[in-house]
């Protein structure tokens, strides 16, 4: 492949039709300059099938067959995760257009799609790398088909059962045992998400570090706590139902009663494209709305 020409693989999700007219703009823009266009193949279903849009491609992949300079996630945050495991250890950086409602993650907004790419071809961009974790039993079984998490991973009672217990240590330091609906543990990314919601740290990319966040515990003392993101955390989970959820990034799975789980960092990053104009903590406080009147 000629060099000067890049290849981007799309992903989105398949239940907003208004993200429909704003692929079809970058995908036209792109084909002015001769890029070669991947499309995995549900969304590119939902786009020619379920809006009827005449999308003009270069392949339609499924599952990981693909390769490309750029991966670029059409929706929100969540749809930006889901390409996140999807690219994996490809390491091929991501490109998020918000088409979805807060849009942290995601750099670029309906309006600025052809600034946004046109600097794609002028090097006007950065790519931020950021710490991915993974989850396993400690038996060494990936607890579901992908194990690996952008934003956190959470161990958590199911439907109206009781309180879980879980015996947590830090580098098999015994921790605490947390009497709660759960716990979360999330990278600097994910800091602003659930974790944020139950009371952790607001935590600045590129700090090496992991949080632990309770949800509802039993003891107010039960305080968030921030570590090394070298550690190892392993946690033993004891439920009266005989069994917890385990949430990667969402993706839940049924685990049961007495399981170990280790939650350490992966061997990779995601890597995500940002535009020099834009700086993290504008961003934070935009989408926080921090300093806002109100009145």
């Amino acid at each position: 492949m000629n060099k000067d020409i890049l290849r981007f693989a799309f992903f989105g999700n398949e239940y907003q039709a208004k993200k429909s007219q704003a692929v079809y703009k970058i995908i036209a823009f792109l084909q002015q300059r001769d890029a070669e266009i991947l499309v995995d193949k549900p969304f590119y279903e939902f786009i020619t099938e379920g809006q009827h849009l005449d999308l003009s491609v270069t392949r339609v992949f499924e599952g990981d067959d693909f390769e490309a300079d750029f991966a670029v996630s059409m929706g929100g945050d969540g749809t930006l995760l889901k390409t996140a495991t999807r690219v994996g250890e490809k390491k091929i950086p991501i490109i998020g257009v918000n088409i979805g409602r807060l849009g942290f993650l995601t750099a670029v907004n309906p309006s600025e799609i052809e600034k946004a790419f046109s600097a794609l071809y002028t090097g006007d961009y950065l790519v931020h790398d950021h710490s991915v974790i993974k989850a396993e039993t400690d038996e060494g079984d990936e607890i579901t088909g992908s194990p690996y998490a952008l934003n956190d991973i959470a161990l958590l009672k199911r439907d109206n059962a009781s309180m879980i217990s879980i015996r947590t240590s830090i580098n098999d330091e015994y921790l605490m045992t947390y009497q709660a609906d759960g716990i979360i543990v999330t990278t600097p990314t994910g800091s602003t998400a659930y974790s944020l919601s139950n009371g952790g740290p607001v935590i600045a990319p590129d700090t090496g570090t992991l949080c632990l966040t309770a949800v509802a515990p039993h003891s107010l003392t039960a305080r968030p706590i921030v570590v090394p993101d070298s550690c190892v955390i392993t946690m033993k989970v004891e439920s009266r139902n005989h069994s917890f959820l385990a949430a990667v990034d969402g993706r839940s799975v049924s685990l049961n009663d007495g399981t170990v789980v280790r939650i350490f960092k992966a061997p990779y990053p995601a890597r995500i494209v940002r535009f020099s104009e834009r700086r993290y903590f504008t961003t934070l406080r935009e989408k926080m709305m921090w300093g806002m009147d109100q009145r």
